[in-house]
C-alpha cells in the first residue's frame, strides 16, 4: 500500500484536493453507469473508492501535521 501512495505524497495538497474532486465526479458517473445496469463498474467503482479513501487519509494527515 505504501508504494501506491509514494506519487500521491509527493503532490501538493491543492493537487490532492483537485484529484479528490476528479475520484468523486468519476464514482458518481460509475454509480450512474451501475444503476443502468452495466455491471463492468463495480471493480471501477471499487478501485475508485480505495484512492479515494487513502487520497482523503492522505490529506487528513497533512491537516493534522503529521506529514508534510
Amino acid at each position: 500500500m505504501k508504494a501506491k501512495l509514494d506519487g500521491a505524497r509527493q503532490q501538493s495538497s491543492e493537487d490532492l484536493v483537485k484529484r479528490v474532486a476528479e475520484i468523486k465526479e468519476s464514482l458518481f458517473r460509475l454509480n450512474f453507469k451501475k444503476a443502468l445496469g452495466d455491471n463492468d463498474t463495480v471493480k471501477s467503482i471499487r478501485r475508485e473508492k480505495k484512492e479515494l479513501a487513502r487520497l482523503k487519509t492522505l490529506l487528513r494527515s497533512r491537516a493534522l501535521g503529521l506529514e508534510k
